[in-house]
Parts: C-alpha cells; sequence; structure tokens
C-alpha cells in the first residue's frame, strides 16, 4: 500500500460506488426527516405556537438558498432563468395593451399609467407595500435578526430584494461582513465633506458626496473599456455593494460635521450588522435606537418604482449613468418636501400643536385645532397617501415599536390621539381619497424620542434607507437590458388636436 494512501478517502469513494444511489438518498431523506422531528419536538414554539408560524417556517425552508453565501453567485444562477422567462413572456404578450390613458393622467403627473417595469417591491392600495411578494409582518417574522434582536436586518431584506429568496442567517452575515469590507471612503470625499459650509443642508452634502464617489464606479470604467452588455449588471452590482456599505459612513460623517463639531465616526466593526455600525458611527449607543435603525432602514427601503426617487434612479440608470449618479440623481428627488422631507413636517406640525395647546390635550380641542388647519388651506401632514386606501403598514410597525418601547411617551400620545381623531375629520370634511395616516406620521417622533432632534437630518437616514430598494432594482435593470427611457411628450395644442378638442 502506498505511503500516501488516504483510507478514507478511499472509504468515501467506496461507499458511493458500491451503494445504490436511489437507497442513499432514500436513506438521507429519512435520516433528515428523523432530524426534524427531533427540532420540533425540542422546540414546540415552532410548530404550535400559530398557524403563522408554522407557515412562515415552511416558507423560510423553501425560499432560503442555503448553497452559498455570496449574493453574487446567487444573482449569476437567478439572472439567465429569469432573462429567459421574460423573453418568453414578451414573445407571447408583447403586443397585449393593459391600460389606457386618459388626459387626466397626463396633467396629473402621470399618475397610475402602468409604464414602468420594477421588480423588487410592488404598492397594493389596500395591503400596503410587499417586499418581492412579503407585506412588512410578514418580513419582521421570517428575515433574520441580530443576535437579541426583534426586528429584521436591512441586509436580509436587501437579500430578498435582490433574489426573492428569503436569507439565512449565513447568508445575512455574508451580507453584513462584505458591507464592513467595503465600507472606507476616499480621501477626496472625506475632505469634500469636511469643507462643506454648515448652511448647506444635510441632503446637499449627501448627494454631493454620492456623486463623488463616481471616481470609484467599477461600471463606468468597465464601460469605458468596452466591456459586452451581457456583463453590465456584474459592474452594476458591485459598484451598488460598495455604495451601500458607504453610505452610513457618509451619512455618519455629515451628522457629526453639523451638530457634533465633527467628531470622528469611529472604525467600523465587522462583527456587527449594518445598522449596528451606523448606530455607533452617528453616536447613539442605546441597543434599542440600533433596533430602531434596524426597522426604520427596513420598512423605508423601498415603495415600488413610481415614487420621484426610485423612478429617478430607473430613468437616470436608463442611460447607462452608473449607480453613484443614478443614486444621487434620486437622492436630490427625495429631498423635495413632497417626497422625503415629509416626516420633517410632520414634527414640525406636531410641535406647534403641542406649543399652542400644551402637554394634555382633549379630543375636542385636538378637533378643533385639525379643523383650523384645514381651514386655513393647509393639510395634516402625515395623513393620505397617493396610492394607499388604508393606514400605511409602515406606520402600524411603527406604533407597534412605539407601543412596546415608549407608550408613555407625550410625543407618542399625541401621535396616537391625532389617530383617533384625524381620519374622522378628514372623512367629515369629504376631500380626502385616503383619511389614513402614512409612514411619515410616526417616523420623526420616534427618532425624537432617542435623541435625534436635528429634523434636517431625517431624509438622509431615508435615503441610505432607500439605496437598498432602488439599487437592488438597477442591477436587475441591467441583468434584463431595460432600454433607455423614452416617453413621448405633447404640448396642449397637440394634447388638444388628438382629442378633437376646440382650443380655446
Amino acid at each position: 500500500m502506498p505511503s500516501n494512501h488516504n483510507t478514507e478517502t478511499d472509504f468515501v469513494h467506496f461507499f458511493w460506488t458500491q451503494v445504490d444511489l436511489e437507497k442513499t438518498a432514500a436513506l438521507a431523506f429519512v435520516f433528515l426527516l428523523d432530524c426534524m422531528v427531533v427540532l420540533l419536538i425540542l422546540n414546540p414554539f415552532i410548530w404550535w405556537s400559530d398557524s403563522q408560524n408554522a407557515t412562515n417556517f415552511l416558507v423560510a425552508a423553501r425560499n432560503a438558498s442555503a448553497s452559498t453565501t455570496n449574493l453574487k453567485d446567487v444573482l449569476a444562477d437567478l439572472i439567465p432563468k429569469e432573462q429567459t422567462r421574460i423573453k418568453n413572456f414578451k414573445q407571447q404578450y408583447g403586443k397585449t395593451n393593459i391600460g389606457q390613458i386618459s388626459v387626466d393622467m397626463i396633467y396629473g403627473g402621470m399618475r397610475g399609467m402602468k409604464g414602468l417595469v420594477y421588480e423588487t417591491s410592488v404598492l397594493d392600495p389596500d395591503e400596503g407595500i410587499r417586499f418581492r411578494g412579503y407585506s412588512i409582518p410578514e418580513c419582521q417574522g421570517l428575515l433574520p435578526k441580530a443576535p437579541g434582536g426583534e426586528e429584521p436586518l436591512p441586509e436580509g431584506l436587501f437579500w430578498l430584494l435582490v433574489t426573492g429568496q428569503v436569507p439565512t442567517e449565513e447568508q445575512v452575515t455574508w451580507v453584513s461582513k462584505e458591507w464592513a469590507k467595503r465600507a472606507a471612503l476616499p480621501s477626496h470625499v472625506v475632505t469634500m465633506l469636511d469643507n462643506f459650509p454648515t448652511n448647506l443642508h444635510p441632503m446637499s452634502q449627501f448627494s454631493a458626496a454620492i456623486t463623488a464617489l463616481n471616481s470609484e464606479s467599477s461600471f463606468a470604467r468597465a464601460y469605458s473599456e468596452g466591456v459586452h452588455k451581457s456583463k453590465y449588471w456584474e459592474f452594476a452590482y458591485e459598484d451598488s455593494m460598495d455604495l451601500i456599505a458607504k453610505l452610513p459612513c457618509i451619512a455618519a460623517k455629515i451628522y457629526r460635521n453639523l451638530y457634533r463639531e465633527g467628531s470622528s465616526i469611529g472604525a467600523i466593526d465587522s462583527n456587527l450588522d449594518w445598522s449596528h455600525n451606523f448606530s455607533n458611527m452617528l453616536g447613539y449607543s442605546d441597543a434599542q435606537f440600533t433596533e430602531l435603525m434596524r426597522l426604520y432602514l427596513t420598512i423605508h427601503s423601498d415603495h415600488e418604482g413610481g415614487n420621484v426617487s426610485a423612478h429617478t434612479s430607473h430613468l437616470v440608470g436608463s442611460a447607462l449613468s452608473d449607480p453613484y449618479l443614478s443614486f444621487s440623481a434620486a437622492m436630490n428627488g427625495l429631498a423635495g418636501p413632497l417626497h422625503g422631507l415629509a416626516n420633517q413636517e410632520v414634527l414640525v406640525w406636531l410641535t406647534a400643536l403641542q406649543k399652542e395647546l400644551g402637554g394634555e390635550v382633549s379630543d375636542e380641542k385636538m378637533r378643533d385645532y385639525i379643523w383650523n388647519t384645514l381651514k386655513s388651506g393647509r393639510v395634516v401632514p402625515g395623513y393620505g397617501h397617493a396610492v394607499l386606501r388604508k393606514t400605511d403598514p409602515r406606520y402600524t410597525c411603527q406604533r407597534e415599536f412605539a407601543l412596546k418601547h415608549l407608550p408613555s411617551d407625550p410625543m407618542f400620545k399625541m401621535v396616537a390621539q391625532l389617530y383617533k381623531i384625524v381620519p374622522n375629520v378628514l372623512l367629515e370634511q369629504g376631500k380626502a381619497k385616503n383619511p389614513w395616516p402614512n409612514v411619515d406620521a410616526h417616523s420623526g417622533v420616534l427618532l425624537q424620542y432617542y435623541g435625534m432632534s436635528e429634523m434636517n437630518y431625517y431624509t438622509v437616514l431615508f435615503g441610505v434607507s432607500r439605496a437598498l430598494g432602488v439599487l437592488a432594482q438597477l442591477v436587475w435593470s441591467r441583468a434584463l437590458g431595460f432600454p433607455l427611457e423614452r416617453p413621448k411628450s405633447m404640448s396642449t395644442d397637440g394634447l388638444m388636436t388628438l382629442v378633437g378638442a376646440k382650443s380655446g
């Protein structure tokens, strides 16, 4: 027998060459069933706590592909299948009409027009946002959590948005470590942030820094070198992963420069998750604040493709601008008062209400204040939504967080009181299609409770979160070869001619 003979290797070789493979597979299946039975006996909560938990357990087991923790490898397997599926669909149904366009839609900001493919999330008027088919409560139950934590990790949501699969804890840990590894900022971006004047809005600083990161773009470099378009997605993926990793560093640097006398953001800890590192860099060590960040960054991540920030990133990306330029443009849209600044406006309105009426406010006085707001031609900020026709699930999960962690906070009690009164007033007024609160009605109050009172900064947090959704979609847009977006515009005279109207 040769001296380098490996008896263990020989045994394995003998086993698989001598034993009937079908019998072996059957034995392995029985063994796995036995293991599941033991697990269920030891953990009855998994199986018996309620039917939803049982369903979630099975869904997670079915959808979590544990074969690899490398997200890019998973994508490389998924993309050809999705390309084929869409190609076949277009061949069969490409000429099918899916709706009509009215003059009101054209003048109404294209609201309700079906004109954009967006894979990562869908906004249902009655059910709210669904991330790859999963509601927010389902994501809260299914997505992995930090040790000892109760809220889902944004890394898990990103994996879900990119792949459509619920990730394992190992896959989420891989994403956390990957982002920690990619987080360092180039020196020229740090210098630029340090030299911005303090009166420059945080969102302007955020957008400018993201644009400056374009110097690091793998996509731009590969395109200039003539890479084949079938490889575009790979470089869009690399840029997106790098950008998401760096955003907390940019955001924290802006926060420290503006509100903490330029103190250091510290170092990234590769053993911590993305939200935990972000909280530390901001200077918040409260474990509950970190949990709030995990929830906040998860629920603000995506809201289908028609909102301003998502659509902007899609539009700019369609010109083959790299992910840095595309996302920077999206942030300029998010900075608008009708989009990302809304939670700031809610807090301003609540503060004015509290100042005028005092701490404890009767329902009748609050009702009068709401009516005075409406009669003055203003709206009640945080209420109503362009698409939703029910209470925003993102509001609901934040309310549940507040009920658990800050039930006696005066500002939260005011928000809860408004929730009881405002919808009935708006229904009585008769103008609102949706009298229910949206996500902005609650988020500012939670941030303020934990000491983040700098309202001008809130939209930056929103922007860090929104990267998860729009960049996941941008990778798929390049993988599926979506073309330059170029809708047809018309003048009013041309539109009148089209519909046969008489001018004047």
